[in-house]
Order: structure tokens, then sequence, then C-alpha cells
């Protein structure tokens, strides 16, 4: 299925037309449609080349008792789209009465002004090449930088469509590219060591490739010289994709459908309470100018907004799909999917300091402080070393110790703490925000984070 071939307005008589002919008065309709080509290279030569296309439709259907059928499928036929109709109405007679989804009061509301121009696709032959490129450029920066294990360049784009029989109608499309280089290097006798860096652009023609290249081989580089460190709790500075990491993993303490299924670090009641240091903001912005993946309305209709969820410290909202919403009183947030049972995911997240609040630690910089701390660079085993319901976490990391400016790389360690006693013990944001794949966020200081080396 081809952009062009999708013709919602036709799509929507269909739907209109079935339904009224089986006599269902409620139902709605996600669909999503994606294409994309990658490749992947290994020491001059082409390891993977992929292309692919997928389409998916989702139709959900309320009876008469107001109970919910769902069903998806990729077949967009007269004929697909009846049998999709019918076997989520014939699903409805077996849906949760203790969980019933509706339409967004905001599925028919302006969608915000969302600037993301189209960009036009190189073709697979050109990303192999220019991969194959950066490839040897990566590997003649070093002599011990041997081999890209893990490296891909991609570009593609995405469609997704919301309609419902209350005359909700939304399209929109996006382009998205993006390259990975992970370089490894060795000497001998020294283990080896690793460092890696992305780019995101509209599209590919857009993407820093020079950039990346320099970040993972100037990362990869840093870490040769590496020693092991001792065992202790250190003043800590987290890069600003480290943190974004570490707090996009205990997302569930913001987002409702956690809360209500018992799964958060929060609490129905928990708005208003002080999770943070008085100077510490978080805002899921999924309209930030840097958000290439940006679409103007969520799985629902509902669009998209920047919705603060952090403000001095106090929580101030949670992530909600239209049925949280309902529960909790309030509007949804534009952060839904689409399900029987709606799950609901932030965008793009934002980290910041309170303007007009000092920390108390201006001196902090982690190009110039003469402190002695731990920068930690990037965590690993976050799906393993997390535990999102009940606050800890214990991580492997990359990074260094500094002492008097000087970086000398970490053998291996874990930082090991408790998301809610980090929050409260960051000392400083710095000033300068830093723009990355996954959000925004200054580098982010934190005293006494346990750190273990390697016995």
């Amino acid at each position: 299925m081809t952009s062009a071939a999708l013709n919602v307005s036709t799509l929507q008589d269909q739907l209109k037309a079935l339904a009224r002919r089986e006599g269902i008065l409620k139902w709605d309709l996600g669909a999503n449609r994606s294409s994309s080509a990658s490749v992947q290279v290994d020491r001059g030569q082409a390891k993977q080349l992929k292309a692919a296309q997928r389409s998916s439709i989702t139709i959900r259907v309320w009876n008469q008792q107001g109970l919910v059928g769902i069903t998806s499928t990729s077949d967009l036929s007269d004929s697909g789209l009846e049998k999709a109709l019918m076997g989520a109405h014939q699903a409805s007679c077996f849906g949760n009465p203790d969980d019933v989804p509706g339409f967004s009061p905001l599925a028919t509301a302006p969608e915000p002004d969302l600037h993301r121009p189209i960009q036009d696709a190189q073709g697979i032959q050109c990303l192999l090449k220019q991969l194959l490129d950066a490839e040897q450029q990566l590997l003649d920066r070093h002599p011990a930088i041997g081999t890209l294990p893990y490296n891909a360049m991609n570009e593609g784009s995405s469609e997704r469509i919301y309609m419902n029989s209350e005359g909700a109608l939304r399209q929109a499309q996006r382009t998205q590219a993006s390259v990975f280089l992970m370089a490894r290097a060795e000497e001998t006798g020294r283990k080896p060591r690793s460092g890696g860096a992305v780019r995101v652009a509209l599209g590919s023609r857009d993407l820093d490739l020079s950039g990346c290249i320099n970040e993972a081989a100037e990362r990869t580089i840093s870490h040769l010289n590496y020693q092991p460190i001792d065992t202790g709790r250190y003043l800590v500075c987290f890069t600003p994709e480290a943190f974004l990491d570490l707090i996009g993993s205990f997302s569930s303490m913001l987002n409702a459908r956690a809360v209500l299924d018992g799964v958060s670090l929060s609490k129905a009641d928990s708005i208003g309470h002080q999770l943070a240091v008085p100077f510490f903001n978080l805002t899921d912005n999924g309209l930030h100018p840097a958000h290439v993946g940006a679409m103007p309305f969520d799985g629902e209709g509902t669009p998209t907004r920047a919705l603060p969820l952090i403000r001095g410290g106090c929580l101030e909202s949670f992530l909600h799909s239209e049925a949280t919403a309902r529960h909790f009183g309030v509007d949804p947030t534009g952060h839904a999917g689409m399900g029987a049972k709606v799950s609901v995911g932030a965008d793009w997240l934002e980290v910041s300091r309170s303007p007009s609040m000092t920390t108390g630690a201006e001196h902090l910089d982690h190009t110039t402080t003469r402190d002695c701390f731990v920068l930690i660079d990037s965590l690993s085993a976050l799906h393993a070393g997390v535990k999102a319901s009940q606050g800890a976490f214990s991580l492997p990391f990359d990074g260094w110790l500094v002492r008097d400016g000087e970086r000398i790389s970490v053998e291996a360690a874990t930082v090991a703490g408790d998301i809610r006693e980090l929050l409260h013990s960051i000392v400083h944001l710095e000033s300068k925000s830093v723009i990355t794949h996954q959000g925004v966020s200054p580098h982010v200081w934190i005293d006494g984070l346990a750190i273990t080396g390697e016995a």
C-alpha cells in the first residue's frame, strides 16, 4: 500500500455504508502504513539490505450494550473491511465491561501546526554507498578500531489515520531517516572497547554522517586507556543521553494506565507530590522541532501537545488516554495507542531547570570542574537492570572517572540506586540543553550514587 493508494474519504464512506447496513452505530478505525529501506555493512561488504512495506488497520465496534470488540487486519479491500467490521462486532459480545474505552472528546479538536516537510528517499544503493564510506572513515580513525559490529542506515515513510462514526477524520504523513555506528577497538592484552553514535533526520540526505563518525570515533578511542574504579559513592554526572535513558525507564510513574493497573510508583492521588528537587522540570513535548518522528495526533485522534509532567519538582500531570483521563476527570493528553485496552506512552521527554532558580552548584560543569566525579556516558541492560514498579536500578555503564580535568575510562562498573532518591539527590542541571535522538536534556549532576567496580 502506498500513501497515494489510501483515500481516507473513500475508506470512511465504505465503513459508514457497512456499519449502516449492519446496524452498527458506534465504531472507529486506526490505520498505520510504513515503508522502509535499511542497510548494514561489514568490513567493506554489504551485510544486509532490506526493504519492507507494512500496513494495518484496527477497527473497534461498540455494541448496543456498550461493550467493545476489536479486530486488526492488513486487508483494505471491500471484503477485508467487511470481515474486520463484522469480526469486531462479534467480538464485542465478549468485551470487558469493567474497562470500556470511548471516543476522545478531542478527536475533532483542531490539530497543532506541525511543520515536517516530506523528504524524498535516496534509495537503498545510495544508503549502502554512504554507509560503506562511513565505515571506512571510522576504521581509519585509529589502528585499534577493527570492526563496526553494529551499524545501520535507514530511511522510510509512515502514515497514520484515525476516523470514527461521529465524524472525526485525521491523516498525517512523515518521513524519517537514521544512522547508527558502533565501533569496536581492541589492543593486544587489553579488553575490547566500543563506542557508538546515532543521528536522525527527516530524510537521509540531511543525516549528519560526519558528526556521527566523529562522535563514535571519539567515544571509542576515549575508552582505550581504561582503569578499574573503586567501589563507593561518587558525585556523578549523567550525559543527556544517559539521563534520558534512565528517566525513560521509569516513565511508568508518569503513566496513568500504569497507575490504574497498580504497576507504577505513583498513586492516583500523587498529583502535586514532590518527586524531585525544586529546580527540576520534565515535559513530554511531542511537538519539539527536533522530534523528527512527531505526529500531530495519537492513536485515538487526540491532538499532540507539550505536557508538563514535573514542574518545580512536583508531579503536575500524568500521561493519559481517553479512558484514563475519564477516570481522573481530566482531558486526554495525546499519548494513547489504540486497542480494547489502550496503551499509553511518552513521546519526547524534555528535561529543564526552572529559569528563576539556582541550584547552589553552578560551579559544576563537566568540561571544566576540578572536582572528582564520574561521568556516565551510556547505560546498558536497561531491560534487565531496572525494576520500574519498585524504583530500583542496577546498570552497567560506560564512562570516565574525572580527576583534575583528566578523564580515565572506567574498566567495568555498575551504578545502582532508587529513582526516587536519585531525583531528590540532583545537585545541578547544567545551563546548556542538548538535543539527542530521543529527547532534550542538560548534563545532570547527582551526589552520592553507589558505584560498584569490577572485583
